[in-house]
Formats: structure tokens, sequence, C-alpha cells
């Protein structure tokens, strides 16, 4: 699994997540639960993996809806 996006923003990792399964990739968020140690404030960007076989198609599909990649 490679890291395609990560971010602070809720909102941007459901639209990506909505994006990809759109077009039949599949995508794990990791540091979900990051946010019980930090109080729920948002200071930990979560990481959104899909599978290297899919890594250049899902890194096309974000750059076409203008969604940044955070790093």
């Amino acid at each position: 699994m490679k890291e395609l996006l990560r971010s602070n923003d809720p909102t941007i990792i459901a639209f990506a997540s909505a994006l990809l399964q759109g077009e039949d990739i599949d995508c794990f968020q990791m540091d979900v639960n990051m946010s019980i140690l930090e109080g729920g404030i948002g200071i930990f960007p979560r990481r959104m993996m899909v599978r290297s076989d899919d890594y250049d198609r899902a890194v096309r599909v974000m750059r076409d809806n203008e969604i940044p990649l955070g790093r």
C-alpha cells in the first residue's frame, strides 16, 4: 500500500474516498482513531492509502478533482 494523501480536513478525506470508490479503487484510511489522543481538535492528519497497483490511477483522480495530496 502507498500513501495517496494526507489531510486534517475530514471532508477532503470523505470526498476522496467517494471518488476512489466511484473509480473502483480500494482505499484505506489510517490515523482515524488519533482523535482519541488529540481530543478531537484535528492536529494530526489522516492518511489515505491505496494499493501500489492503483496508485498512479488514484493520483490522476485526485488531480482531476483538484484535491491536494498534502505532502
